[in-house]
C-alpha cells in the first residue's frame, strides 16, 4: 500500500475530526489501523480532537474544598539528610556478612518437626535429574557445593528445602 498524496490529506481531515485508526483505516481501504496509527507517528500530527464534545463536557470538575491541602499544614524546615555510605569492606567482612545472612534464613512454620537433612555436598557436575540443586555457601569459595540430597516427584529441591523455595503467599506476608 503507497501513501499517496490524496490518501495522506484524507487521513488528516479524519484524524482531525477525531476519528478513531481503525474507522480512518477502514474509510481508506487497504490499510490496517497500525499503519494508519505509524503514518500519524511519522507525520507528526497532533493529538487529535475527542469525538464527542469537549474535554471540559466530558470531565465533570471537582467540589472545591474548603480549605486548600497545603495551609492545612504547618511549614517545616527541611533539613538535608546525610545518607551513612559503607565504606569498601575488607573480604574477611564480606565473609562474616554472608554467613550472618545465611544463618537468618527462614525457616519453614510447620506443625511437625522439621529435621534439616545433612547435605551430601555436591558440586554442579555431580547432579543429576533426582538430586537437591539448594545452593550452599558462596559461589565464590571453594567449599561452595548444592545440598545433593534425593529430590521428590522431579522437583529441583528435597522436601526440606522445598519447604522453604515454596511458600505460600499467607506465610511469606506474616514474615514481612
Amino acid at each position: 500500500m503507497n501513501w499517496t498524496d490524496e490518501r495522506v490529506e484524507k487521513l488528516k481531515k479524519l484524524w482531525a475530526e477525531g476519528l478513531s485508526a481503525s474507522q480512518i483505516a477502514a474509510q481508506l481501504g487497504g490499510v490496517s489501523r497500525n499503519a494508519v496509527i505509524g503514518k500519524v507517528h511519522r507525520l507528526n500530527l497532533p493529538g487529535r480532537a475527542k469525538a464527542g464534545g469537549t474535554q471540559t463536557a466530558a470531565r465533570p470538575k471537582r467540589p472545591a474544598t474548603a480549605a486548600p491541602r497545603a495551609a492545612t499544614f504547618q511549614a517545616r524546615a527541611v533539613t538535608p539528610r546525610t545518607v551513612a555510605r559503607p565504606a569498601a569492606m575488607a573480604k574477611d567482612d564480606m565473609d562474616t556478612e554472608f554467613e550472618v545472612q545465611a544463618e537468618q534464613l527462614p525457616v519453614p512454620a510447620s506443625g511437625n518437626n522439621v529435621v534439616v537433612p545433612m547435605s551430601r555436598k555436591l558440586e554442579l557436575t555431580q547432579l543429576t535429574e533426582r538430586t537437591c540443586k539448594w545452593p550452599i555457601g558462596d559461589p565464590l569459595n571453594d567449599d561452595f557445593h548444592f545440598c545433593g540430597n534425593e529430590s521428590p516427584d522431579n522437583s529441583p529441591y528435597c522436601t526440606y528445602h522445598q519447604r522453604l523455595a515454596y511458600q505460600p503467599s499467607a506465610e511469606r506476608r506474616r514474615m514481612r
